[in-house]
């Protein structure tokens, strides 16, 4: 069963907003690989890519921009 576009594109910009959050790395490796196993699910990819992508990203993210997390 396909997902439609408009559901898709909703929950990545939900998990967007969601994913830039976390005081320390740890934590925000944990909800920025959550946020990316969510947005793998919703778009019919790899769980386990997603994982590492959105982990990875958030906690770079953060690192870059400690004032926007």
């Amino acid at each position: 069963m396909r997902t439609p576009l408009t559901v898709r594109l909703a929950a990545l910009v939900s998990l967007a907003v969601v994913a830039a959050c976390g005081e320390t790395p740890v934590e925000q490796a944990l909800m920025g690989g959550g946020a990316g196993a969510a947005t793998a699910m919703v778009l019919d990819g790899s769980v386990a890519t997603g994982a590492v992508v959105g982990a990875a990203a958030n906690v770079v993210y953060c690192q870059k921009y400690p004032t926007r997390c």
